[in-house]
């Protein structure tokens, strides 16, 4: 009876010490002689070190504190080498005991008060029991020459995949709400249906039931998703390859993921941040639609509380500066003044095609830029194209531009000057730095901007040719 009593008391203090709030996570590595052990988790597309903890009297490594940890995958990182091996880290899965060894974690490893991770670990030992067949099997294919031998192989082949298949539909069903589970079904291959039609229909079929049903395993508002490796990945891969490289398409998927990840305040706010800041510093002509669309449709709107109100200002004005010069629109009048005092205004130009060319004289670039643009205006002139050349000096400075003028044989294009600032020519067209360059249509629409003098030539061709 004695002996009982002790029993239960041990697994009741046992109980009580791995219940207890926060997170405390015990890991035994044996044949690991280094003194420092480091707990990481992904995020996004990095990892990062949470906590680094020394051994203890017991030979033990001990991460604990009163927070509870975020869900996620987490990796135990060992020194010298960085190698690691993973945990799952759920909300009921906070306080556990892991033991493993150095050179063999992956087959040693076992777990106290942690059926997800043993769970897990269950499907991983499966899975590097069927991966040494498959391997073999996979170079037999290979090697082989013999029609009916390649098939045999290949059933083989195929019946693993079915036996990998059955196992994690049956994790997957036993333990619905295991973070196991839903890790297993969210790298489930994709079922495709049938497809018939020609090559290329067939190629566009599946195109588009890959884009209808790429998330349909995936949750993209689970909040413990945000700490896997593969969903940045997986976002990053039906933005940038499953969806059309156009402002309006990207707009349209981007909506979507974000509206998929808003029950997930962090995961939403991650992406929120990460697409902004991606469109932003893009360098691909006409990508700030998408900037734009952002600021002003979520930061604007409220849905970015946690940013500073200063930076909050800086991007919504941001945007709206950019909004009036995205491709498509009509590009903003300007009223300017030519070298004999009399006014010029950018609408009044009629042409089929205007390049609008902000430089000043003292621009190394712009020295460079405009033998270019000249040469373009030799070929393009009698094609219906005209260059109207700001020169972005004022007051006594202005007498600069037209001297250049005469200097550089650029006269018969259209030249003017803001020389008292009252266009705010800076302002309105968000020339950060010269030379800039516009392209306009006959309805002085925006073609394209911000390009290169060495790509006119080029564009023009194309814009001429119906191309663009």
């Amino acid at each position: 009876m004695k002996k009982l009593l002790i029993s239960i008391f041990t697994l009741f203090v046992g109980f009580s010490l791995y219940a207890q709030q926060g997170h405390r996570i015990e890991v035994e590595i044996t044949e690991y002689d280094h003194p420092n052990l480091y707990l990481a988790y992904y995020y996004g597309d990095k990892q990062y070190v949470k906590d680094t903890v020394q051994r203890d009297s017991n030979g033990r490594f001990v991460f604990t504190g009163e927070e509870t940890l975020e869900p996620g995958i987490y990796m135990v990182v060992m020194e010298p080498d960085n190698s690691f091996f993973q945990l799952i880290v759920d909300e009921d899965e906070q306080s556990f005991s892991v033991s493993t060894s150095k050179d063999n974690y992956m087959q040693d490893i076992s777990f106290q008060f942690a059926p997800d991770n043993e769970l897990f670990y269950e499907y991983l030992h499966f899975l590097e029991e069927k991966r040494p067949q498959s391997t073999k099997l996979q170079e037999e294919l290979s090697n082989s020459a013999d029609q009916a031998s390649q098939q045999n192989i290949q059933s083989q082949l195929d019946q693993i995949n079915i036996e990998v298949r059955e196992y994690q539909d049956k994790l997957i069903q036993e333990h619905p709400e295991s973070f196991t589970a839903a890790i297993i079904k969210a790298n489930l291959p994709m079922d495709y249906p049938d497809f018939e039609g020609s090559p290329e229909e067939i190629q566009m079929s599946q195109y588009r039931f890959t884009k209808d049903h790429y998330f349909d395993n995936l949750d993209i508002s689970d909040p413990r998703m945000l700490r896997t490796p593969f969903l940045f990945s997986r976002i990053d891969n039906y933005i940038q390859r499953l969806t059309y490289q156009n402002p309006d398409s990207l707009i349209q998927s981007i909506d979507w993921i974000l509206k998929e990840a808003k029950p997930s305040e962090e995961t939403f706010k991650f992406y929120l941040i990460h697409f902004l800041n991606t469109y932003a510093r893009s360098k691909i002509i006409g990508m700030d639609a998408v900037y734009v669309h952002l600021a002003l449709n979520y930061y604007a709107k409220g849905q970015a509380d946690w940013t500073d109100p200063e930076q909050l200002e800086k991007i919504v004005s941001n945007a709206k500066t950019l909004e009036p010069l995205l491709i498509g629109k009509v590009a903003p009048d300007l009223k300017l003044q030519r070298q004999d005092g009399s006014s010029v205004t950018l609408h009044e130009l009629n042409s089929p095609y205007t390049v609008l060319y902000f430089w000043r004289y003292d621009c190394g670039a712009c020295q460079t830029s405009t033998p270019i643009l000249r040469s373009f205006f030799e070929k393009y002139k009698d094609q219906g194209v005209e260059i109207m050349a700001v020169c972005m000096k004022t007051g006594d400075e202005v007498g600069g531009c037209w001297d250049y003028v005469k200097e550089t044989e650029i006269a018969d294009w259209v030249h003017a000057v803001d020389p008292n600032g009252n266009a705010q020519v800076h302002a309105v067209y968000d020339v950060k730095s010269t030379p800039t360059i516009y392209i306009l249509d006959q309805d002085k629409r925006i073609v394209l901007k911000r390009l290169g003098a060495d790509q006119l030539d080029e564009v023009m061709g194309q814009i001429l040719a119906g191309k663009r």
